[in-house]
């Protein structure tokens, strides 16, 4: 077992041991996904997009987490309240950056976002990511695009890391993660995943209860990001023949059983 692997296998017990309060400002679709998997690993969630309360809850809360999926003018301003309050009292900020490069307001959005509040780790797929770096890029919607298989994700998530001083997790088929100086490359997942809605936006949740666990940004984007690969693999192993809908199911119960014998067991990382 590497160094990486037995780091984030202990943000996990940790994010169990000690329940952080993970405030997300998320989207409608799966809003419900995000908070069962953080209740899975024994995080607690709190979904807060009110203007009138949302600075107020990112105050309290151990970290938050900000999701573009369903963008509106409304909660963009709760978005924009909550991550200057948690830069303010050091609560760390993750940023998933859903569709960036499909429509000027979300382009607009996550610049505005990026420019005002410091984000602790930016979550997406090559798409977004290639986007944010200043790279070309030609969004599908909130999927990755295959022309864009062209960009190296290990320059894009450098680029990135660098250009906004956070870490930055490219995830994929294999997944690449960076804080500018070190690598991480992430092998476990299954291509099942893609085929539900919500398995992003649950990693990117993930990320804000491991990041409330640890000041070392890249282990903790590593422990949330290869939970959810496991989770893949062992919701198909065990549901997989029956069809997305229990698969879907199946990955927030591989999460609920995923213990730190069982991360080490299965994860497959490996830190250039």
């Amino acid at each position: 077992m590497n160094q990486i692997t037995e780091k984030a296998a202990k943000v996990l017990q940790k994010v169990r041991d000690h329940s952080p309060l993970v405030h997300n400002i998320t989207n409608y679709v799966t809003v419900n996904d995000c908070a069962n998997a953080l209740l899975a690993v024994g995080a607690s969630p709190i979904m807060a997009d009110d203007l009138e309360e949302a600075a107020d809850i990112a105050s309290i809360s151990s970290a938050l987490v900000l999701n573009i999926g369903t963008l509106n003018r409304r909660t963009v301003e709760s978005m924009l309240a909550a991550g200057k309050k948690a830069n303010e009292m050091g609560v760390p900020v993750v940023l998933d950056p859903v569709g960036a490069g499909a429509s000027d307001l979300r382009n607009r959005t996550v610049m505005k976002l990026l420019e005002q509040v410091h984000m602790t780790v930016l979550r997406g797929n090559l798409s977004e990511m290639s986007f944010l770096a200043g790279m070309q890029s030609a969004t599908k919607g909130v999927d990755a695009a295959d022309s864009d298989k062209r960009n190296d994700a290990v320059s894009v998530a450098v680029s990135a890391a660098k250009k906004y001083g956070c870490t930055a997790a490219v995830t994929g088929a294999v997944d690449v993660l960076s804080d500018g100086d070190r690598v991480v490359k992430i092998h476990s997942g299954h291509p099942m995943l893609s085929c539900v809605t919500g398995t992003g936006c649950m990693t990117s949740a993930l990320t804000g209860a491991c990041i409330a666990v640890t000041n070392v940004s890249l282990d903790a984007a590593a422990a949330a990001v290869a939970a959810m690969g496991i989770a893949g693999e062992l919701a198909y192993e065990s549901a997989g023949a029956k069809g997305t809908g229990s698969y879907h199911i199946a990955v927030i119960d591989a999460l609920s059983r995923l213990n730190p014998i069982l991360f080490e067991e299965r994860a497959k990382l490996d830190e250039a």
